[in-house]
């Protein structure tokens, strides 16, 4: 199929990526221009595991434009919205490059019949609001003609960063909200691959032992919106609930890995995000969890399930700083060195990174900061060139002078460093990711959220 993919972040490129690896005839549509030229020059402007390989062998295939008037609008099958809905400063999400899409794709669409997908994260009922901005606009550019075919479906994106294009190979469902039996067809035959499970593996990937079908569940459009929400929401939440019951187990002396294995053996809860430290961040779950809060207060709710999930998340970072206050005492000039700047290990990406508050409240208290990331500090000097941080690419450069270190993003690497070359410090796993025993025979002093000092 002629499939048109408006926005390169992560979701649009890793979708772009993988149709075209099927054999579509994509575009790619962004107006950044920079990202476009790094495009057409066969570069990802984004870290992710295999996105640059894959890439290269379908590159050439692809079309790369920061100008709608080529992106072949006219002649698309099917158009994928995945443009940046970022929150404004009351929570909700900013629709601006959404609503600069519609208008842009009204402008351009051709007579045939255009499936136009919102993977974009919007507000509950905003594919019927892009569907009215699409023919309002159509008609205001092509007075004199009534060609309204078109239809506008949602179907949200469950990519995690640092496996999002594995996740577009082998998603564990796929969501389609329509109502409209052409679309729902048009949709079906687009992802049939991924669904059915029928094509050759990328060099590199591994499809997971037993898929052999996607689940595909087709709902009314709004309610497609909502499952997105409800499912980041929930998974937020379950990762402040062992959050907050780490705080517990570090008053009555349990520990809080063996709490969540123990849960966790029950298939109603599950293992998965139940690893206890100093929460979420990156570009989704903040943003969501706020943006269902400010949706549900529209109709006088108040949501404290999910407030509450926000309030024990950004405290962990909190924790850490006045942590620190309490083993160290005053932090008026101490050496802190920060291990991991990036969200969560596998990616660049520093949107809602608990490094850049932790960062700012150490700075605050007159601490000297130093901070390594294996992949992230790039973009580190880029968006947050002052924030006083001292960014180190030499893992062992940014130990030497450190009186504690702070272990924020669950990098593998770090776990397989030689620690014994490494100046003795107090050392606060955030991840409760390192060997402690090993870093206690060291000599290191251990601090682990959720179990108590000298619990092995």
């Amino acid at each position: 199929m002629r499939v048109v993919i408006i926005g390169t972040g992560y979701v649009g490129l890793n979708t772009a990526v993988m149709l075209a690896y099927l054999g579509n005839e994509v575009t790619c549509m962004d107006i950044n221009p920079d990202k476009v030229a790094l495009l057409k020059q066969g570069v990802v402007p984004i870290h992710e595991p295999h996105l640059d390989d894959v890439f290269l062998s379908v590159h050439q295939d692809m079309h790369f434009t920061s100008d709608y008037a080529q992106a072949n609008i006219p002649e698309a099958d099917v158009i994928i919205i995945a443009v940046g809905t970022p929150s404004l400063p009351d929570g909700k999400a900013n629709l601006s490059y959404l609503h600069q899409a519609a208008k842009s794709i009204a402008q351009h669409l051709g007579e045939t019949f255009t499936l136009i997908v919102n993977k974009s994260t919007v507000p509950i009922g905003a594919g019927n609001w892009v569907e009215g901005i699409i023919h309002a606009y159509y008609q205001e550019c092509h007075p004199a003609e009534k060609n309204h075919n078109f239809n506008v479906v949602s179907s949200p994106e469950f990519l995690s960063q640092g496996s999002a294009l594995r996740d577009s190979f082998f998603p564990n469902r796929i969501i389609l909200g329509s109502e409209h039996k052409p679309s729902i067809e048009r949709f079906g035959k687009l992802f049939e691959p991924i669904q059915k499970q029928n094509f050759q593996v990328p060099a590199g990937l591994v499809r997971p032992e037993g898929l052999k079908e996607v689940p595909f569940f087709v709902c009314d459009l709004i309610s497609a919106e909502m499952i997105k929400y409800a499912a980041n929401a929930f998974l937020a939440t379950k990762i402040s609930f062992i959050n907050e019951i780490g705080h517990l187990a570090d008053k009555v002396g349990a520990n809080v890995d063996a709490i969540s294995k123990g849960i966790g053996l029950d298939p109603r809860i599950g293992q998965h995000f139940l690893n206890a430290g100093i929460g979420w961040g990156g570009s989704c779950f903040g943003k969501d969890t706020a943006a269902l809060v400010a949706i549900a207060q529209d109709y006088d709710l108040e949501m404290p399930i999910v407030r509450a999930a926000r309030k024990v998340n950004y405290e962990q970072r909190t924790w850490v700083v006045q942590t620190l206050a309490e083993r160290m005492g005053s932090l008026e000039g101490k050496h802190i060195s920060l291990l991991g700047f990036s969200f969560k290990p596998n990616t660049d990406d520093l949107r809602d990174a608990p490094s850049i508050d932790i960062s700012r409240e150490l700075i605050k208290r007159g601490a000297i900061v130093t901070a390594h990331d294996p992949i992230a500090l790039k973009n580190a000097r880029l968006q947050f060139p002052d924030l006083g941080v001292i960014y180190e690419d030499d893992f062992y450069t940014s130990l030497e002078k450190a009186e504690a270190i702070v272990l924020l993003t669950e990098w593998q690497e770090y776990a397989h460093m030689d620690w014994s070359r490494v100046p003795k410090a107090l050392v606060l796993d955030g991840r409760n990711h390192l060997d402690h025993q090993m870093l206690r025979t060291l000599g290191f002093e251990i601090i682990r959220f959720g179990r108590p000092f000298g619990l092995h």
